[in-house]
Formats: C-alpha cells, sequence, structure tokens
C-alpha cells in the first residue's frame, strides 16, 4: 500500500497550482493524471483555439509565457507547454497515464484510492479534475437524422463536411468556431442564448484589466438567475469584441434558442431579439462603469466613444426566422458549443448535495480532508481561471497544513 498525505487528482491548472504551495508548505503529495499534462489543451480544443485572456492576466504569477508579448493571445500548445515548464520548474510529483477509479473513506482515517497503477492511501484528496469532464449535447435532434458533434470534438472546418452548419451556443466556444466556420466560407446558423458580451478592450485597457479594476473578478455569488449565463469573448485574430450583429452583416443567421424538432425541421424560440438586448446593455453597462472609475480617478484614458454606437440591426433580427428545414437550408451539421457537466463518478465520499452537486465552503468539502479546487465560483468568480484557481489553490493548502498540525 503506497501512502502519502494530500493525493491530487487531476494534472490540469488546478492540479499543478496547489502542487506549487504545498510543496512551498513542505507537504508531501502525489499528483495522478489520466492523460498527460494539461491534456485537454490539446486533445480537447480546436485547432485555431487561443487563451480568452492576454498573456499578462491568464497565468501563475512568477511564470510568464516564453516568447508571447504580454498583450498577446497565446494558443492552445503554448498554453500547453506553460504548464509542462511549470511542472518541471517545480519539480511536481505528477504521475500521467493514471486513472483514479474509486476513492473511499480508509477505515482507520485518511481515503483509498483505486487507481490503474494500483492503490493508494492518503489523508487528504484533492479534485483537481477542473469544469470541463462531460461535454453536454441536448437530446433535442434524434440520431441519424443528421451530423452532430460537440465543439469538444470540433478541431476545423475541414473536418466537416460540405453543406451550411448550425452552432448551438453564444459564449466564447460558440462565437468563435461560428466566426471560423464564416471565414471559411461556410453558410453559417448561429444559434443564441442569454449571454454576457463584454468589449475586448476600452479606453485603452482590456476587459480582464477593467473586470479587475473594478472589483468583478472578486465577486463571491453571481447575479440571481443569471448563475449559467456564458460570457461571449475571443482573443482570437488578436483578440476583438464579439458582435453578432457584425456577424449577420458578414453573412452569418442569427437565431434564437434552438427548442426542438420535427419532421425535418429546426424550432427556435423567440427570444432572439431579447438575448441580443441583454447581451447589449452588459456590454454598454461595463463601458459605464468604466467612465465612471475613469472620472472618479481623473485619470487620463483616450476617450472611445465609438465603441458606444451599437450597429443597425440585421434582416434576421428585425424579423428572427422560427424554422429552418434541414434539406431546403442544405444543413449538414450541427456543433454543439453547449458547455459540460461536472462528474465526480469516481468520488465515494459524503461530499455532495442532493443535487449531487460538490457541498463545499471555498473548495473546502464537509468530507473531513476532501478539498475541490478549479471549479466556476468556487470562492469567486475567477475561479475558474488560471490566476484565480492559483489563489484558491493557496487557500485550500494553507488549510490542509493546519488541519494537518491540528490532526
Amino acid at each position: 500500500m503506497e501512502k502519502t498525505h494530500t493525493l491530487i487528482v487531476g494534472g490540469g491548472q488546478a492540479g499543478l497550482a496547489i502542487s506549487a504551495h504545498l510543496r512551498d508548505l513542505e507537504i508531501a503529495h502525489i499528483i495522478v493524471e489520466r492523460g498527460a499534462v494539461a491534456e485537454r489543451w490539446r486533445s480537447a480544443r480546436w485547432d485555431s483555439l487561443v487563451m480568452n485572456g492576454p498573456a499578462w492576466h491568464d497565468r501563475f504569477p512568477g511564470l510568464a509565457f516564453d516568447g508571447w508579448p504580454a498583450d498577446s493571445f497565446p494558443g492552445k500548445e503554448a498554453v500547453a507547454a506553460y504548464f509542462e515548464t511549470f511542472a518541471t520548474t517545480i519539480n511536481a510529483p505528477i504521475r500521467c497515464g493514471v486513472d483514479v477509479k474509486r476513492v473511499v473513506a480508509a477505515p482507520d482515517g485518511g481515503y483509498l484510492a483505486d487507481t490503474s497503477q494500483g492503490p493508494i492511501h492518503a489523508q487528504n484528496i484533492v479534485a483537481a479534475t477542473g469544469p470541463f469532464q462531460v461535454p453536454t449535447t441536448p437530446a433535442i435532434v434524434p440520431d441519424g437524422i443528421i451530423t452532430q458533434i460537440h465543439s469538444h470534438d470540433y478541431k476545423n472546418p475541414m473536418q466537416l463536411e460540405d453543406g451550411a452548419v448550425l452552432v448551438v451556443g453564444s459564449g466564447s466556444s460558440g462565437a468563435q468556431i461560428a466566426d471560423e466556420l464564416l471565414q471559411a466560407g461556410r453558410q453559417v446558423y448561429l444559434s443564441i442564448g442569454p449571454h454576457e458580451r463584454p468589449p475586448r478592450s476600452y479606453r485603452g485597457k482590456d476587459f480582464c484589466w477593467w473586470l479587475g479594476t473594478l472589483g468583478k473578478w472578486q465577486m463571491k455569488t453571481p447575479p440571481a438567475g443569471r448563475e449559467h449565463v456564458t460570457i461571449a469573448v475571443s482573443g482570437a485574430n488578436g483578440g476583438k469584441t464579439v458582435d453578432f450583429r457584425r456577424f449577420a452583416q458578414r453573412g452569418m443567421t442569427l437565431l434564437g434558442l434552438t427548442e426542438s424538432y420535427e419532421n425535418g425541421r429546426l424550432f427556435f424560440a423567440d427570444d432572439l431579439q431579447a438575448n441580443i438586448r441583454d447581451g447589449d446593455k452588459t456590454y454598454l453597462g461595463l463601458l459605464a462603469e468604466a467612465d465612471d472609475y475613469i472620472t472618479a480617478n481623473q485619470l487620463d484614458f483616450p476617450a472611445e466613444e465609438d465603441a458606444k454606437l451599437i450597429p443597425q440591426d440585421p434582416d434576421c433580427l428585425k424579423k428572427p426566422i422560427r424554422q429552418v428545414d434541414i434539406d431546403k437550408a442544405d444543413l449538414r451539421t450541427i456543433i454543439w458549443a453547449t458547455g459540460y457537466k461536472q462528474d465526480f463518478g469516481w468520488l465515494a465520499v459524503d461530499c455532495f448535495d442532493k443535487q449531487g452537486r460538490p457541498d463545499h465552503v471555498r473548495g473546502v468539502s464537509r468530507a473531513d480532508g476532501v478539498y475541490f479546487l478549479g471549479l466556476p465560483w468556487l470562492s469567486m468568480r475567477g475561479s475558474s481561471f488560471i490566476w484565480g484557481v492559483w489563489e484558491d489553490a493557496g487557500m485550500i493548502a494553507n488549510h490542509i497544513a493546519s488541519q494537518s498540525g491540528h490532526r
């Protein structure tokens, strides 16, 4: 029986962050990862993906992106290489290719992990598997009607058969994939649900800077009713504000939320105009808050009044299309950019609520010695981002250290 003080499950940004903090606290630990370090950045992302935040922002303290300007947006290969470099720098005790099958409470205290390379006993378990675990695809269109893939499996326009494409989802993934397909000359339909649409930058500062300055990254809970609203932001092509109206001006057809399928037709909700208007509201609201901050602090930032101009509504927004005939539209592929769900089936410990969600306070679960890290809103809005997971990892590592002293 191999023993360690703390077992970290997951070798991505969360697992590496807490490993660094535990190392500084001289707490023995092991990281187990079913793939390679930061594997999902390479295998579960499309080819042209770049970070949504600039290199100065989306990183760990003490290690910059080598060869990338501070305001640039590194690609997915650069991000994976960054974490590999970090793992080497801190001499992380990581074991790749190890699958954790089940974790249970040990009779004599602590926890017993059944892994593909044998059992491990640990006093503490850190679930650092991240928020992107199991792709979710709504059961709307029956199999065999049309080719359907999740954004998890999308790589590039060349992999898709000829014909029009429907992209479902107005978050960062859906917006970027739809834009890439449009640039590739495809006929693209984009199904848009509720979303937030921040500016890429405003008055000389990136939106990541503004969210930090205005205290929005540190928000402890999401606004009521907007817990699962996606954010349409992109670092692609050097970083530009996502503007769905301009997508339509270039030939994209905007649609409301995808509702149902029947007899060769897809049906869409009558919510396109409302979703676009709500996105505009969050966009203009952030600009107004930024203006107020600049005025209150007497900052000499360049004016950018043109950023407040909203383009005219395209025809597909003035008269929303409520249904699409698959054959008449020559629709051949649906890409579901509809997010992921968490999967903690391997963690057989009483630390979940009635809905099966982790029951925790800032990552500290109700089960003594079990921790969660890297989840959205773990302790704040920024918890699932690279810099945010670093802060949360520090808090959890200190908790582990204090509890170890108590024991």
